[in-house]
């Protein structure tokens, strides 16, 4: 199978550097996702920054965590982190656009999981792998529609 990417787009009225501030703190991400609970700095990290490691939890079926790296950290620019074993990159872009920042989120699944890694897929989602990408589109779009919400109102 070749790679998986997908994006979400949305404008949201605030500044690119606040809105990178929202998305790059990741113990805020359950705020907005629907899937993820948020996340806690590994290793002495306090905050975004590339090689930072966090583990990020998820709170679909049965749940579970992830240990993620940045790999890029340029407030009101760009925020991306690799899961696992550079399995999947996740993509938070911030364009100044009018009266606030264009948002696209983005995912690329590098490399598609085997017979086990879709079984743990449906495990851990109640998903089939073959459902799981138009739900992560869909999850994309919540969070952005909920940081959008958040975002203008503070």
């Amino acid at each position: 199978m070749s790679p998986i990417m997908r994006e979400a787009k949305i404008h949201i009225a605030a500044s690119p550097d606040t809105v990178y501030a929202m998305v790059a703190d990741v113990t805020r991400m359950g705020e907005w996702s629907p899937e993820n609970l948020g996340g806690e700095w590994l290793d002495g990290a306090t905050g975004p920054a590339a090689g930072a490691r966090f583990k990020g939890k998820n709170k679909r079926k049965a749940g579970w965590s992830t240990k993620c790296t940045v790999t890029t950290a340029e407030p009101g620019r760009e925020f991306a982190f690799s899961v696992g074993k550079d399995e999947t990159t996740w993509r938070y872009q911030f364009d100044p656009a009018g009266d606030g920042t264009d948002v696209i989120e983005s995912f690329e699944v590098v490399k598609v999981p085997g017979a086990i890694g879709r079984f743990l897929t449906k495990l851990g989602t109640g998903l089939p792998w073959s459902e799981r990408e138009g739900d992560l589109v869909r999850g994309m779009e919540q969070t952005l529609a909920n940081l959008k919400a958040a975002a203008e109102a503070s």
